[in-house]
């Protein structure tokens, strides 16, 4: 009889890895050093500040809620050419030692309250290329402005975004539009999951160029997220439109309990 004990142990120690705990992290940058001692504690003073994120353990520490998914950015192999998505990407090299095997992921965070970040990481391996992209994806989290910008919408809560932003990486133009309560997220599948992370619930959305490329769509679709924040309004349009920048006022748990009340 083979014995399961073993292995479910070192299943149970990997899932123990991967919490954070703020009392082992040993910070090497001064705002590391700060959110520590807590002498920082919002990601907004960061941001704000424009000071740049160089351990993921800052975002970590800060935003708890943080999850992560990866993007389909590759493709697997199928016949005449029709293989389904994946997350892995894979590129080979020829050596005179033979064909080196390469890895890509494309990874997204979020809290889906406000705040998002993509990161690319690559890898001989699967795991190692995984594990870069959601680093990366921490180091470059953004705060996104929210609101109800649509003209066919009667309330001021930020369910979509306030305006259109239009973001372009190579050939590929995105442009998100505010839409109604109630109308979903009209997008493609990638950049669904995209704002789903950064908390946004309505938007209709155009891309035109070459979409099949989807690492410039997913870049494309992250620089219109950032416009959000960048654009300037009007002080009498920001009640109208409920303009309203990073974390709502109520956590996702407390919306989705209103709501089912």
């Amino acid at each position: 009889m083979i014995n399961k004990k073993p292995q479910e142990r070192r299943k149970r120690d990997d899932r123990q890895a991967d919490v954070f705990s703020i009392d082992e992290w040993k910070p090497k940058t001064e705002v590391g050093k700060l959110v520590k001692n807590k002498e920082i504690t919002n990601i907004d003073e960061i941001i704000d500040a424009g000071l740049k994120i160089y351990e993921p353990e800052i975002v970590d520490a800060l935003v708890p809620e943080l999850e992560s998914d990866l993007l389909l950015l590759g493709q697997s192999k199928g016949k005449f050419g029709g293989g389904q998505r994946r997350a892995f990407k894979q590129t080979q090299k020829k050596t005179r030692e033979g064909n080196v095997i390469k890895f890509s992921t494309c990874a997204v965070v979020g809290n889906g309250n406000g705040y998002v970040g993509i990161g690319f990481g690559n890898s001989k391996e699967t795991l190692p290329a995984r594990e870069k992209s959601v680093r990366n994806a921490k180091l470059n989290l953004i705060k996104i402005v929210r609101g109800s910008g649509s003209w066919e919408s009667d309330t001021n809560q930020p369910h979509s975004i306030p305006f259109t932003v239009i973001g372009k990486c190579g050939s590929v133009e995105v442009k998100l539009m505010p839409a109604p309560k109630g109308t979903g997220l009209k997008a493609q599948s990638e950049i669904v999951k995209i704002l789903k992370m950064a908390g946004i619930q309505d938007v209709w959305s155009k891309a035109r160029g070459k979409t099949s490329s989807r690492l410039n769509l997913i870049k494309a679709t992250f620089e219109a997220l950032k416009k959000t924040l960048s654009t300037h309004t009007l002080l009498e349009q920001e009640a109208t439109i409920g303009l309203h920048e990073g974390r709502a006022s109520q956590s996702k748990e407390e919306q989705v309990e209103k709501d089912e009340e």
